[in-house]
């Protein structure tokens, strides 16, 4: 049991690493992900919300809360309180920024037909 708890631990960990990397821009690290991915068409979709700075900054929000979801049910297993209050925040952050991201997206698409 140990091992997965740990295992999620590391995973939640590395997951908002990488959200808050992605969303300081660390070492042009979001920048270089709009560049070469972001920006770019995929098939007959063309580049969404996310080729943008303030879009790439909602989807960084959506990893980091995703982070801390796996970070909460780790911490759960010895911290139950803790657990609880970053797996709420992590919850909130998704939700939240979910809906920013439908609808830029939306918003985005709408724009490209006119």
């Amino acid at each position: 049991m140990l091992g997965i708890v740990n295992a999620v631990l590391v995973i939640g960990a590395l997951v908002s690493v990488a959200g808050v990397v992605l969303l300081v821009n660390l070492g042009g690290a979001a920048d270089y992900a709009i560049r070469h991915l972001t920006s770019r068409s995929l098939g007959t979709l063309p580049p969404g919300f996310a080729a943008s700075k303030e879009g790439f900054q909602v989807y960084a929000l959506l990893v980091l809360g995703i982070g801390l979801i796996f970070l909460g049910l780790g911490a759960a297993a010895t911290a139950v309180t803790a657990g609880i209050v970053l797996i709420g925040v992590g919850l909130t952050a998704f939700a939240i920024t979910s809906v920013l991201a439908i609808r830029g997206e939306v918003a985005t698409a709408r724009g490209k037909k006119s």
